[in-house]
């Protein structure tokens, strides 16, 4: 075949692989077999292998192209990106349109209602009608670049259609089907790795995987429902661009509504709700939005979002099911926590098998028992919980489910013996050799929170202590390749090995925390009493791990409280930590109220108790004999007090552009700032990112001020 013929050839089987992809991703009608369209796009490779020179950007062979990226380039947007107001109330949704017609008096406005795709909000710029860039919402602002990843999504063309304009940016949710996100769950089963607890998240992990190779993997689908900035077409109504999307090739909503009453306004609410869960991905509410871009522009933006648009979120869905059983699992402090074992059934976008009972007494007040029929809701549509028992469809034979006569007086996985712990209400195993607790250990030390060791977890921290490999966390430390390479992750009958590339993986992260601050380490221990914010605060005022265990400042802690009555005896104690800075003058009248400390006597004398155990003292002896020494981020009173953030208190939400959220704690906390995972009045900023929380809305309840990673950044 001479170069010419080459050429026409090609150009046909784009075009050809191009429609098949069109006919397959977006109109869901394909015309031949998978088979023969992995004919056509092997002929296309061997074209294109064959007269390198004719290879172009936008063939269908380069959707994965190139080498895993090392970080994620920026991308400024041309137009903000903003997230809208949210609501769960049909009153709001009429007080918006209320407030619209107000400022737009005499005017009739037409607005738009469509499905809410719960995903990630992306933006793609096509400039003469070929795919340019892709980018995150990120902070509204400024996105991370994932040109690379969205060209994997083949729903996506390179080349748009038709008479295009010269600069067209669309907007649009990236996310990952139903059916592809339970694959993906079971294949990540089957691999040891942490499941994801919901196809938003799965969508996010994906198009923030640095290799697009991976991302090929994952079935990931768009729709496109809005545009950015548009030079070389008339764009008058939003009623308009679905049709004009799909004249382009873009994939968008076959499902909206028109509008100009409230009234019409929530039965179109109404409708959609009867129809979503027949969608192929994931929603979550319906927007609403003025038809008119004219309209639109009168009516402006407030600081974070705009006037004329609101997004309702339908309340969490409830579906009924059968509990099977009731099973008690042991976690990492040896706490018995009851298991609804369920029925299976589909809810908020994947399928319930189990849900937590949180606790014995939860039981007890809600009746539930063995064969009930049960009501079952995602809390944030991410975690399974039993709402409650329909007792008009108990079986008749149902008993009420006795806790202690049901684990008999022992951990029901050690056989040790248990104690119910009346500040927990719960039953607790004593047996700190327990496998159970063990394995939650080994899950909890290396969490990413923690000392963020990748592919320890799941499966892979029970079998290595199944098999023997690992009898407390510290033993991570002295796993070898070849032998973590060969852990059987199956059963003895059918074996399924970690492998060497997975085992060199987990190695390397494994030396990786090593060199983890102090902070960390004391987290990842696990000490009773001691969360993230907790640990940060002992760092900054001790040296070494070995410090903390024999700390004066925790010692005078607790002695302050003991003998705070005794204004006489406080005193040096009070002098000994105002000047190491670990105590400040209370803004009390009480002088029973003198000073507040960095920790109270409750934490400081659990520090004191965990290092003066058995187990304490061996962590400590272990860690020297590996050569564990974490690096301390210990600063003086005075420095402390003088640090950009000291005094101020943050609150995290939704994801962050070019950071992850464990990293903008430790940038903001080592720089005085305070972290914590609940916004109340006396919350300084509310740090958001894409996909903000409950905690967004909390904040704007409260008044406090909410700052995005743009502004976090100018602080920093």
């Amino acid at each position: 075949m001479d170069r010419t013929e080459a050429e026409k050839n090609i150009a046909q089987l784009r075009e050809e692989i191009r429609k098949h992809d069109r006919l397959y991703y977006q109109d869901a009608a394909p015309i031949i077999s998978d088979r023969e369209y992995d004919r056509l796009y092997k002929e296309l490779v061997n074209l294109e292998t064959q007269f390198p020179d004719l290879l172009t950007p936008d063939s269908p062979t380069q959707r994965v192209s190139g080498k895993p990226l090392e970080a994620f380039a920026q991308i400024q947007h041309r137009a903000p990106m903003l997230s809208l107001d949210n609501t769960y109330s049909e009153e709001e949704v009429t007080n918006f349109y209320k407030r619209i017609t107000r400022l737009l008096p005499d005017e009739k406005i037409p607005v738009v209602i469509e499905p809410k795709v719960d995903g990630v909000a992306v933006s793609v710029m096509y400039e003469h009608g070929r795919l340019k860039y892709a980018a995150t919402r990120g902070d509204g602002f400024v996105g991370d670049d994932i040109t690379q990843n969205i060209k994997t999504i083949r729903s996506v063309p390179n080349q748009l259609r038709g008479d295009v304009p010269e600069v067209f940016e669309v907007r649009g949710e990236a996310y990952l089907d139903k059916a592809g996100f339970e694959k993906l769950n079971k294949e990540r089963t089957a691999a040891g790795l942490p499941l994801f607890a919901n196809a938003r998240n799965a969508a996010a992990g994906s198009l923030k995987h640095l290799d697009p190779r991976a991302v090929a993997q994952r079935p990931l689908g768009i729709v496109f429902y809005g545009t950015g900035v548009v030079e070389g077409a008339e764009v008058e109504l939003h009623s308009k661009i679905f049709s004009f999307f799909k004249r382009l090739g873009l994939p968008t909503h076959e499902d909206w509504w028109l509008a100009d009453s409230v009234g019409e306004i929530l039965k179109r609410i109404r409708d959609l709700d009867q129809i979503r869960r027949g969608f192929p991905y994931q929603t979550d509410g319906a927007v609403i939005k003025v038809d008119a871009l004219a309209q639109r522009e009168r009516l402006g933006f407030t600081a974070k979002s705009p006037r004329w648009a609101i997004a309702y979120k339908y309340a969490a869905e409830r579906v009924e099911t059968r509990l099977n059983d009731l099973l008690i699992q042991v976690g990492r402090t040896g706490i018995l926590t009851p298991v609804a074992v369920l029925e299976p059934v589909f809810v908020s976008g994947s399928t319930v098998a189990r849900a937590t009972l949180h606790n014995e007494d939860e039981i007890k007040r809600k009746d539930i028992r063995i064969g009930d029929t049960v009501v079952i809701e995602k809390a944030g549509e991410v975690i399974p919980a039993v709402v409650e028992v329909v007792k008009s469809k108990r079986p008749r034979d149902a008993k009420p489910f006795d806790f202690a006569r049901h684990i008999q007086g022992k951990c029901p996985v050690c056989g040790g013996p248990i104690r119910r712990d009346p500040e927990f209400v719960a039953w607790r195993c004593e047996n700190l050799h327990c496998p159970a607790q063990t394995t939650r250990r080994v899950e909890f030390f290396a969490a990413r929170s923690a000392l963020d060791i990748e592919s320890i977890g799941g499966i892979v921290a029970d079998k290595l202590v199944e098999r023997g490999l690992v009898r407390e966390p510290l033993d991570l430390f002295e796993l070898k390749v070849e032998k973590l390479g060969k852990l059987n992750l199956g059963t003895d009958e059918v074996a399924r090995v970690f492998g060497e590339k997975n085992a060199t993986k987990a190695i390397k992260a494994i030396e990786r925390a090593r060199t983890l601050p102090l902070s960390r380490w004391l987290f990842a221990l696990a000490i009773p009493d001691v969360g993230k914010t907790t640990a940060t605060q002992l760092a900054r005022f001790h040296d070494a791990i070995a410090n903390v265990a024999n700390s004066q400042l925790l010692r005078d802690v607790v002695h302050y409280h003991q003998k705070r009555d005794q204004k006489e005896s406080a005193e040096e104690i009070t002098d000994r930590l105002m000047k190491a800075g670990f105590a400040e003058r209370s803004k009390g009248k009480s002088a029973k109220h003198g000073i507040v400390t960095e920790v109270g006597p409750v934490v400081a004398q659990s520090v004191l108790d965990f290092f003066a155990s058995a187990a304490g003292k061996n962590v400590l002896r272990r860690m020297k004999e590996l050569g564990i020494q974490p690096k301390s981020e210990k600063v003086s009173a005075k420095k402390a007090a003088e640090l950009p953030l000291a005094g101020n208190t943050f609150v995290l939400t939704g994801t962050l552009p070019s950071m992850t959220r464990e990293e903008a704690t430790a940038k903001i906390e080592a720089l005085g700032g305070h972290v914590t995972g609940s916004v109340s009045k006396k919350t300084d900023y509310v740090l958001a990112g894409t996909e903000p929380g409950s905690k967004f809305d909390k904040a704007k309840e409260l008044g406090v001020r909410i700052i995005h990673e743009a502004e976090l950044r100018k602080m920093l």
